[in-house]
């Protein structure tokens, strides 16, 4: 939970603009970022498809997320 919390802040840190989520959702973004990051990771190496990956796949995965996330927010407004 500490290190999806991490993962997430960094991920924010790198996103620019203001993303309106607390710190349950910043937590949350560093977890499934992990598994997004593990996936593609599956896609482009081999291995399991249901994986977390390390920090800098995870930070990735986050990021993504946030793109697409943030993306979504701005059209439905």
């Amino acid at each position: 939970m500490i290190s999806g919390l991490i993962i997430g802040l960094i991920a924010r840190a790198l996103v620019p603009g203001r993303q309106a989520i607390g710190l349950l959702r910043t937590m949350l973004l560093g977890i499934v970022g992990s598994f997004v990051g593990g996936f593609a990771g599956y896609l482009i190496m081999g291995g399991e498809p249901l994986q977390a990956s390390g920090w800098i796949g995870s930070i990735v995965g986050a990021v993504v997320l946030l793109v697409l996330f943030s993306r979504g927010d701005r059209e439905t407004a």
